[in-house]
């Protein structure tokens, strides 16, 4: 059966500078591969047939770059946004959307199986699913909980938060789409915001796997030491055989 994916591959990068003031964030290398092309291959390696780009800063580099997708055995074409239309309304652009879909950031290093999760969402007939990872915060301060008369009632020594964050990782049905505006920002805080608000259910799938968000000087380093040391977990064997 075709899969059809779209990436979000035109923002400016402006936290990850001075790193992109050359190259697009999307292109930035991680060891052999650029991070785009680790996305691209993986799709491909998941049966993913269609790959939509869409694209507004440095397009012309990234499309230069991927070109029709050929290498990868996977066709590539481009959907060029002439303002930045933050993460959902671009999709407003792109004719000819299957009736689900996969949309990802271009920025995301994990080992996902794609597949299966745009599966699950499809076997569950879902309208929006989003892969979720746990993160744990620790406040470094000792935290006080108090009474209406300000007398301690509680005493935590830097307590340590968990909570789930979007991957970037999403599966679509297109009806979703209908209520998302056309030609202004219209991001995913937007989107669940709606949705929420009109009871429309959301999929949430938690992953423990690899995920990293390559926005920060930061996190690129350490996208880079994790490929390095985890390759085969983002790109096994097969796939690297099999696209060169």
């Amino acid at each position: 059966m075709s899969k059809r994916a779209v990436i979000l591959a035109g923002g400016r990068g402006s936290r990850l500078r001075p790193y992109t003031v050359v190259l697009p964030k999307p292109l930035m290398p991680i060891g052999d591969y650029s991070i785009l092309e680790v996305i691209i291959r993986q799709l491909a390696a998941f049966g993913f047939d269609h790959v939509t780009l869409a694209v507004n800063h440095q397009a012309e580099i990234v499309k230069a770059f991927c070109q029709d997708g050929g290498r990868w055995g996977i066709r590539i074409d481009y959907s060029l946004e002439s303002q930045p239309l933050s993460t959902i309304a671009p999709l407003k652009l792109i004719a000819g959307l299957p009736e689900n879909f996969l949309l990802m950031n271009g920025d995301v290093l994990t080992d996902l199986d794609l597949a299966a999760f745009y599966n699950e969402h499809v076997g569950k007939a879902s309208l929006f699913t989003v892969s979720a990872a746990r993160r744990e915060h620790i406040i470094d301060y000792g935290v006080l909980d108090i009474d209406a008369v300000g007398r301690l009632t509680a005493f935590l020594e830097k307590p340590k938060r968990e909570y789930l964050v979007s991957m970037g990782v999403y599966a679509i049905h297109r009806s979703v789409l209908e209520r998302v505006p056309a030609d202004r920002k219209y991001g995913f805080d937007d989107l669940m915001t709606d949705m929420l608000a009109s009871g429309q259910p959301v999929q949430v799938v938690p992953y423990g796997g690899e995920w990293l968000d390559i926005g920060r000087p930061d996190d690129y380093l350490q996208a880079i030491e994790t490929f390095e040391q985890k390759k085969g977990r983002f790109l096994p064997a097969v796939l690297r055989a099999t696209f060169k």
